[in-house]
């Protein structure tokens, strides 16, 4: 299944076509430092080959408040009665992603991604467990980001609603012609395959004439596709780790507005660890 793209075997230059893993994780709240994982998706995709899906419940071993439950669905009770340990949740999950990008140089996507990786980190970290660079075993880790994607793609695009932002999954969805089923929406599989389907869109774009875009696409302010054109995975990986800093530094900017001590990190894609 390995192929190859590490020791330089034909690296594709079509990298939306390549074997991907999409990821996506629920959790007990925003803190990637001190939450929980409650549910995790993977999904093997792309390159010509059938999906691989899996997904698990843990039970997180505390209380899943309540303004997490009514994101994600999962209560409590209802972790401590199905789910799995979560040192175990969390040893398979790593375990998938890493299998995955050694065995067929598969990107981790996702939509947000340091989000997902910081927090399966700290896990892992929590549970005295490898984490997934431990498990790579040498192999290079090229990630997917839907979101530094589409900031870099399409800059200037602003939020259609005041309760619906910019850069949110659903506005991909709707903005690159997807399908949107509100009540999978916030499902760990659900959000991970839209995910992949964005990141498989743009890539499209990227390598598509700009006379053939959709006309909403053609139409935006400057849209810089082309700039993900011709870009093997490496590539790519590196291309977002510069855009997501230039993000993360423009956010801060315009928070430093109303707050002069606003910090947005702009680690890309996994916050250093700076614990014991």
């Amino acid at each position: 299944m390995a192929r190859g793209r590490a020791a330089g075997r034909g690296a594709s230059l079509m990298w939306h076509k390549d074997r991907m893993v999409a990821f996506d994780l629920e959790t007990t709240g925003v803190d990637v430092e001190a939450d929980r994982i409650v549910t995790a998706a993977t999904i093997g995709l792309g390159g010509g080959g059938q999906p691989v899906p899996y997904e698990w419940l843990a039970d997180p071993g505390i209380e899943i408040p309540a303004e997490a439950s009514a994101v994600h669905g999962i209560t409590t009770d209802h972790a401590r009665a199905h789910g799995q340990a979560a040192h175990e949740v969390v040893d398979q999950v790593t375990e998938f992603l890493a299998t995955w990008v050694r065995e067929s140089s598969a990107a981790i996507v996702g939509h947000n991604v340091p989000y997902d990786l910081t927090l399966l980190d700290r896990e892992c970290r929590r549970h005295q467990l490898p984490t997934l660079h431990d498990r790579l075993d040498g192999a290079p880790l090229h990630v997917i980001d839907t979101r530094v994607l589409d900031t870099h793609a399409l800059p200037y695009r602003r939020r259609p609603s005041e309760k619906q932002g910019a850069r949110q999954l659903i506005t991909l969805a709707q903005v690159y012609d997807l399908s949107w089923d509100e009540e999978a929406a916030h499902g760990c599989s659900y959000d991970a395959l839209i995910a992949a389907r964005v990141a498989y869109r743009i890539g499209t774009l990227a390598h598509m004439p700009r006379e053939q875009w959709p006309a909403k696409i053609r139409s935006a302010r400057r849209p810089r596709f082309a700039e993900f054109g011709g870009l093997d995975l490496a590539q790519l990986h590196e291309l977002q780790v510069k855009a997501a800093a230039e993000q993360a530094a423009g956010l801060q900017q315009y928070f430093r507005k109303t707050n002069p001590d606003a910090v947005v990190d702009g680690s890309w894609p996994l916050r250093l660890w700076t614990g014991e």
